[in-house]
This record gives structure tokens, sequence and C-alpha cells, in this order.
């Protein structure tokens, strides 16, 4: 039975646009701390292209659909989401920044962070891109290196290194865009395979090195860790329904007899299948039915599977950490579902592998099926939309969650006939409302601040209603 919806544990909604699939996800902790799911909704995606928005209209329709249904499921009157962020346009860097302390005695405190952070923001970027998120690394305070979180250590000078993810800004505002023409509030936007690796990667992992890479319908994200730090971020503009269209045409299918074959029969090692195991499809318009060996299949498909994880390999080798990664490879999303995919990764990259599921922070009592790696994101949206949660303001959870913070009406008591107050008498000696005093958002305070300014430029500013 869900929980109440309070300002200590709120009910958290994460919406995963992808490419192939919309899930609107609705969940709430337990007394463990693990996610029970109150709700889900899953739609097809026809307005998105490799992770980017190519049509609000049916983009919002879909999100209407799948928002519908998770409200009916879950009972909860859905307001504000936690979106995630994809696409060919996303790219990282690394940056670093020296801080000077006021005083060598006074502790470091989260505002001297935040402090960095906020310069990071005016680091130069390429027209019409903006800042993602910024993501400290190590800090040397002093001659102490390698510090994870100098707060309340004393020094004099204090440095770090950033990593920072851009991504173009016309594409999150297409995002914003939909979501707000759906009802919506956006609460949240994380880059997809942070939240995926929320979801999926392990405290072990993330301290050895591991690499997570998703594989959705338009593309294959990838993010590399060490010791417990981001290192790399990428995102590779082909995955899962690329191999659909190149079995489509090459086995002359139509499209959901391709995707069908796919994930019934598609195996990613011509070498594990028989030569002999014949696929019977029906025939197109009443024609015969055609027969596709299961070889052939898999030779199709392991020709674009190792593509993709050759480009994969590019990019650990470019993050520098090739040797470093103790954990390997941490494979998730709807693509990572199949048959030998894991041997095939191996090969290619001499790294060991697994597939990644979201079931370690998932209530024991939830469906089956929301243990599918297809919903890593969106559980992960949910997760880290609890951490942004918490470290919001005030004034900025009355924005997002304004249900959360409604008074109760105060009930009046029967007045006894022939004395008492009077009822016009109440209505009019009622006292004035309080006013109060808002204060403005302060960069340097939130990094939900900076998410709600990031669509304010008077560059790039467009109409959203």
């Amino acid at each position: 039975m869900a929980l109440k919806h309070t300002k200590e544990n709120p009910i958290i909604v994460g919406l995963d646009i992808g490419t192939t699939k919309i899930a609107c996800i609705v969940a709430q902790r337990d007394q463990y701390g693990k996610l029970k799911i109150l709700g889900l909704g899953k739609t097809p995606s026809y307005g998105v292209t490799r992770g980017e928005v190519s049509n609000i209209k049916l983009t919002t329709d879909a999100i209407l659909a799948s928002v519908a249904e998770a409200e009916r499921q879950s009972g909860h009157k859905i307001t504000s989401v936690y979106v995630g962020i994809a696409g060919q346009h996303i790219s990282s860097k690394q940056s670093r920044d020296i801080y000077t302390l006021g005083n060598p005695e006074d502790e470091i405190t989260r505002d001297d962070i935040r402090q960095m952070v906020a310069n990071m923001h005016r680091v130069a970027l390429q027209p019409g891109e903006r800042i993602i998120t910024v993501m400290p690394q190590e800090f040397t305070v002093d001659s102490y290196h390698n510090i994870i979180d100098p707060v309340g250590m004393c020094g004099s000078r204090l440095e770090a290194n950033f990593h920072i993810i851009t991504g173009r800004v016309s594409a999150a505002q297409n995002i914003k865009k939909c979501v707000e023409k759906a009802g919506l509030k956006m609460a949240g936007l994380f880059l997809e395979p942070l939240a995926s690796s929320s979801a999926v990667l392990q405290v072990d992992e993330l301290e050895a090195g591991v690499v997570l890479v998703d594989i959705g319908g338009g593309t294959t994200d990838i993010a590399i860790f060490k010791n417990k730090i981001i290192r790399h971020t990428a995102v590779i503009p082909f995955a899962g329904n690329i191999i659909t269209d190149d079995i489509m045409e090459g086995c002359k299918l139509l499209k959901p007899q391709a995707e069908k074959l796919k994930t019934s029969f598609g195996s990613a090692l011509p070498g594990e299948t028989h030569e002999n195991e014949i696929i019977s499809i029906p025939g197109i318009a009443g024609r015969d039915r055609k027969e596709i060996s299961m070889r052939t299949l898999a030779h199709i498909i392991n020709a674009r599977m190792e593509e993709i994880f050759s480009q994969v390999y590019f990019e650990i080798k470019s993050s520098g950490f090739a040797n470093h990664l103790n954990a390997g490879i941490v494979v998730t999303g709807g693509g990572s579902q199949l048959k030998h995919l894991k041997q095939l990764i191996e090969y290619t990259t001499g790294l060991s592998a697994r597939i990644g599921l979201p079931t370690s922070y998932l209530a024991k009592d939830n469906k089956p099926e929301m243990q599918h790696p297809m919903f890593s994101t969106g559980l992960g949206l949910v997760l880290d939309g609890y951490r942004e949660y918490f470290e919001m303001k005030e004034e900025t959870k009355r924005d997002f969650y304004p249900e959360l913070f409604v008074e109760p009406v105060p009930i009046l008591e029967t007045v006894p006939a022939g004395g008492g107050i009077k009822m016009d008498e109440v209505l009019t000696n009622e006292p004035e409302p309080i006013k109060q005093e808002v204060k403005k958002e302060n960069l340097l305070q939130t990094m939900t601040s900076y998410f709600k300014n990031w669509f304010e430029d008077d560059t790039v500013n467009g109409d959203f209603d």
C-alpha cells in the first residue's frame, strides 16, 4: 500500500522520453529506502529521433498517454516530473578552477564549492550550447591532493577538477516545451547515462572503475567511472533501431516483423547458432511465407553490434582509463537483451561484462517487469529526483510540489442559536493573509536554480506557450 505523499517522503515521477518508448514511472521510497513503483505508463514514441525531439505534437501526445496511465495505476495526480536528456549533441570536457579562501583558519563550506561550480558555468562554449551539468572530481586543499569532499577542512587555496557536460540548448527547449504542453512542470533535467548508472551500478564498481553502456533505441550512451568519480561521457548516435532497420532491409521484412525477429530470436554471435535453424515469417499481403536462417539473422546483428562496441572501445581509450577499469563493462537498456551479447563485448573489448538490471534499489514486492533493463533510465531519474528534491530550497519545493504545502482548512464550530458570533462577523473579522516575501533564486545556492535559468538566455529564449 502506498505511503502518504509528504514533504519528508514525497512521491517522485521520472519521465523517460526515449526514441522507441516514453515511460512515466511513479514511485515512493518504503521504510527501507527502496523504491516502490506505484504506477507505470509506457507508450510508443513516434516524435523522437536518436534521442532528440523531432515532432512536438507526437511527443506531447505520447507523454500525455503515458502520464494518464501512470496516474490511473497510482491514483496520484502528476504535476512535476524529472526528465532525461540524451542525443548526439551531448558532449563533455574537463576543466580546472582555483579558489582563494578568505581566512586560512576558516572551514571550507558547501557555498565555497557552489561558487567554484558557478565559475565553471562561465567557460567558453560553442554557439547554441549550454552547460547541463558540472560535476566536481578531485579537490586539492593547499598541498593535500585527491580529496573527494573538502567541506570542513581548513586551507587558503582550494583547487578542483570538473567534468562538464554540455548540450544544445534547442534540444533541451524542445523537451521542456513538450513537457509543459502536457501540463507538467520539469523539476529537473538529467543526463540519461548518469541516470541509468544510478539505477544499475554498484558502489564497488564505481570505486574499481567501470563503463556503463546504455543501448537504447536511438542512441548508445556511455559513462566511465573510477574512484566513484565520473571520468568520461559520450553518446554514439546509433543503437537498437538501426539493428532493426538492418534486419528489415537484409531480410526484406516489415519493421514490426524485423523488431519481433530481433527481440525473440536475435543473437550477437553467429557462431552460437546452427545453420539448420530456420524461422518462418508470414508473407507480406498474403504472399508465401518467408524462411530466414537464424545464422543469417545473427550475422546481420553481429555486424552492427561490433560496430557499436568498436565505438565504445574507442571512447574507453580516449578517456585514458582503459587500463584502470577493474569492474569492466555494465550494459543496460532495451538493447542489452540480445542473446550472447556479454560474450561479444568481452571478445571485442577484452573487458569483463555483465548485464545491468535495475534491481538493487527496488522493493521486493514490485512487479517483475520493472526489473527489465529498458526501465533503467526511468528508475534512475526517480533516484536522482530524490537527491535533487532534498537539495532544493523550501520556496523551490513550493513551486514544484505545491500540494505538499497546502494548509488544512479550519473547520468552524457550530454556533449555538441565539448567541455567539454571527457568520457575517466571522467573514468581516477574518485576518488578512500574511504576505510572504519570496527570496530570489541564487545560482550559488542550488543547481536547481541554475537549471531553471538554463533556458533564459537573451539569444535563445523561446516562447513555450
